[in-house]
């Protein structure tokens, strides 16, 4: 291919016949405020992603109810056919119901923009996933930097400094364990990090069997070392899952039956407030952690390990 056609970038308007608001719809994709395959700006942000077709800078532009995407890298086509999906396309909330609870109907109003995303990107979903296991968002999101900003490749196209392409594949596979142990992962969290590179390419066809649901829960936790969390972790981010839960999440639970009952539940609880919502759980879950809400401060919290130290 002609070099400076590969370079030349690709571009879209998305205007969808619903408002959509990119900036809290594409929230979950990012890993913290430091991650480096995020950035934001006033009026949008940038992504790089490592695509099917190789690397791509994904530039996003709220311009009043439409979005304006431009990309570019040899992934530049494939980030903008993933735009409409990305942005909430075919996330119907039609059908959610919550004129009864004050706290979703009102979100709900005022939010009209806010979808679910669909990345179309299992691997990069899933292995994000691992990285919080069972551990502080602080511990997670400083290896995710550190191991991103590593390995992973300059953003093509006019990208903020910093922004990195998430690594594919075979990089991540060839990454030794003493990096794993410099980043502050430990070996749980990088021998499944490792199984889940190895069988990236099939992690991907799961998109195929639609917007999660128990055959795609099934396919995830079919690795060893991914149970029900990670998978709905990733479901929600990669496959658009209106129904995800993260049972077994340390907040969560506490926080849903906070929100709605102004008591702390546990993950039992939690499910049986959601319960008649079950199909939009997820939907419910996002209004509530975008309505403003905060549980309240006390009670025990996980303390920050650093595994670098061992």
């Amino acid at each position: 291919m002609d070099t400076a056609l590969a370079e030349a970038p690709v571009s879209t308007l998305y205007a969808p016949s619903e408002p959509v608001d990119l900036r809290r719809t594409v929230a979950p994709l990012r890993r913290g405020a430091g991650d480096p395959t995020f950035a934001t700006t006033p009026d949008g942000c940038w992504r790089a992603i490592s695509t099917p077709q190789g690397p791509a800078t994904l530039r996003l532009v709220q311009r009043g109810a439409a979005v304006s995407a431009t990309a570019w890298g040899s992934g530049a086509s494939w980030a903008i056919d993933s735009v409409p999906e990305l942005l909430g396309a075919g996330d119907d909330w039609s059908d959610l119901d919550v004129s009864r609870v004050p706290i979703l109907h009102e979100t709900r109003r005022r939010l009209q923009g806010l979808r679910l995303t669909r990345s179309n990107l299992v691997f990069e979903a899933l292995l994000g996933a691992v990285f919080e296991q069972k551990v502080t968002v602080v511990e997670a999101h400083r290896a995710w930097r550190y191991l991103v900003l590593k390995y992973g490749t300059v953003a093509p196209g006019p990208a903020p400094a910093g922004l990195r392409v998430f690594p594919s594949a075979e990089v991540w596979r060839r990454i030794p364990s003493w990096e794993w142990h410099r980043a502050g992962v430990g070996p749980q969290r990088s021998d499944t990090a490792m199984r889940i590179a190895k069988v990236a390419d099939s992690l991907e066809r799961t998109l195929a069997l639609g917007r999660g649901g128990a055959e795609v829960h099934r396919a995830l936790r079919s690795i060893p070392g991914v149970g029900v969390w990670t998978a709905a972790e990733t479901t929600m981010r990669a496959h658009g899952d209106p129904d995800a839960v993260s049972v077994g999440d340390y907040h969560l639970a506490a926080f849903v039956g906070y929100a709605l009952t102004g008591s702390r539940v546990d993950d039992d609880g939690m499910l049986e407030l959601l319960e008649p919502w079950r199909g939009q759980r997820q939907r419910v879950v996002r209004l509530l952690e975008s309505s403003g809400f905060a549980k309240p401060r006390f009670g025990p919290r996980m303390t920050i390990q650093d595994h670098r130290r061992h």
